[in-house]
């Protein structure tokens, strides 16, 4: 009989085995990132230490001290810590539980109305309504008052999933909208002119007043909320709840059959998301000293939601940097904002999305620029000679970039049924471009640039507000083409 001969130091060990762990399946997430630019960024974020990433993202303690107007403060950096906030709360419904929450919002605006009625004077109907509360107790009775409605929302909601609960929580949000705006029987919310007259946060506890005047105190009053609720649903997270959350988001039945509580966890992130949301919404309130219907319509819940999938679902540094990129954006695509400045984020977001498209390959990259460089001034060239009426028009509020756009756009004197159908085409080579692969892309995407600057140029700077939302439809459908999960979510493994 052959003797085997003992292990020797040197010799390789055998592999670990692990019940019940598919280990090519756990690591499809690292083999998956490991190559391209977007892996390379999670690798470096991921070496990182906390320490180290808590300091790349106190630059918002900066803010208050530059050289900016109340204006740009309140518009830039209020605004985007009260999204920021907004988003880790829907996050904990969304990203966390894997509930489809389309009447997120609703919660917002009950928070701001609940501090207006606590905190305020106003008359309507006959009847008058004075209540002066200290901001303390008129911010935690929002908080209860949203946590509450959240609870019985998802009570009432907890045997619905996917579309049927989003029909669901659209009926609540939409309700809230017709409510605030036309049903009024005692003055309560004032209607469509809403409530103002609402006391600044005023604190006032053993004998100590602190009252927040400024926008840049209120600033740092919501960054310390921002930062208190981003270390609480961090601990969530990494509770038994938040792992039960993630397991019950994967497989509800799953989840239910190992012994979680799916039902009672799903109303629990609706109730913490709630509350979150309405702690917003009492700041928020505060900051502007009123309350009024507008300021929650469905325009909010989108801007939310792209924040939410800009940054990754389930992701807490996603929701701040989604947050800043989005409202950054969306106060620079502003209608009382120059134009100028949306060109300039503009043209940036044409050269991002060219980079994302050909960064495996430098050399098709060359050639779609120079392409489209080419393309642009020899069709300026050819339209100049043949109809001269075709580069006759104006720049608009062109800044240093004037003698480029009249050089290399095409500016028609009337561009407004051309402009249209220079629309329609552009779709249809978007489509095209999603597609096509290698070469073939190459070959689409000079066109597709030549008409996306005559688009622009020629019919969406002249209407930001209809712009703003194409923007961000063309940059989410982008994301999502390029990186699913968002840029600091966590790709799924599917089997199939």
């Amino acid at each position: 009989m052959a003797e085997t001969s003992p292990p020797t130091p040197d010799a390789p060990a055998a592999a670990s085995t692990e019940i019940g762990v598919d280990r090519w399946v756990s690591e499809a997430d690292e083999r998956r990132e490991r190559g391209g630019l977007g892996g390379r960024i999670q690798q470096v974020w991921g070496m990182i230490p906390p320490a180290g990433k808590l300091a790349l993202l106190t630059p918002a303690l900066a803010v208050p001290f530059l050289p900016l107007s109340e204006a740009n403060v309140y518009n830039y950096g209020l605004f985007i810590l009260i999204y920021a906030l907004l988003a880790l709360g829907l996050n904990v419904v969304v990203g966390f539980a894997g509930l489809l929450d389309l009447g997120y919002v609703a919660f917002f605006g009950f928070g701001a109305y609940a501090y207006a009625f606590l905190s305020g004077t106003h008359q309507e109907k006959g009847h008058a309504y004075t209540h002066h509360w200290s901001a303390q107790y008129s911010i935690l009775a929002a908080v209860v008052l949203c946590a509450v409605l959240g609870l019985f929302l998802g009570s009432s909601s907890r045997r619905l999933l996917g579309d049927y609960l989003a029909i669901v929580t659209l009926f609540f949000g939409q309700a809230f909208v017709v409510f605030t705006n036309s049903v009024d029987p005692y003055g309560v919310t004032n209607g469509s002119n809403g409530l103002g007259n609402i006391d600044p946060l005023k604190f006032s506890a053993f004998g100590v007043h602190l009252t927040v005047s400024t926008t840049r105190g209120y600033y740092w009053f919501m960054l310390g909320c921002v930062l208190l609720v981003l270390i609480i649903v961090h601990l969530l997270s990494e509770s038994r709840t938040g792992r039960a959350w993630k397991a019950s988001r994967e497989d509800p039945l799953a989840a239910e059959l190992m012994g979680m509580p799916v039902k009672r966890l799903k109303i629990m992130a609706f109730s913490l998301g709630a509350a979150i949301a309405g702690l917003a919404g009492s700041v928020f309130a505060a900051a502007q000293t009123g309350a009024f219907p507008q300021n929650f319509s469905t325009q909010v819940l989108i801007l939310i939601y792209a924040v939410v999938i800009l940054g990754g679902a389930g992701s807490l540094t996603g929701m701040l940097v989604g947050a800043a990129v989005i409202i950054a954006s969306s106060q620079v695509l502003d209608s009382t904002s120059p134009p100028n400045n949306a060109r300039t984020l503009f043209y940036l977001g044409l050269i991002v999305g060219v980079v994302l498209m050909f960064k495996r390959s430098l050399a098709q990259m060359a050639v779609a620029v120079a392409s489209t460089i080419a393309l642009g001034f020899a069709l300026h060239a050819v339209v100049d000679a043949v109809w001269s009426r075709g580069v006759a028009g104006q720049v608009t509020s062109g800044g240093y970039l004037t003698g480029v756009i009249k050089n290399w756009v095409l500016l028609p004197a009337n561009p407004n049924r051309l402009a249209v159908y220079g629309y329609l085409a552009l779709v249809v080579l978007v489509v095209a471009i999603v597609q096509l692969k290698g070469w073939w892309r190459v070959a689409v995407v000079p066109p597709t640039l030549v008409l996306t600057a005559f688009v622009w140029e020629n019919l969406l700077i002249q209407q930001p507000a209809v712009t703003r939302y194409v923007l961000f439809g063309v940059l989410l459908i982008s994301l999502m083409a390029t990186r699913p999960q968002g840029l600091f979510g966590q790709a799924k493994v599917e089997i199939v």
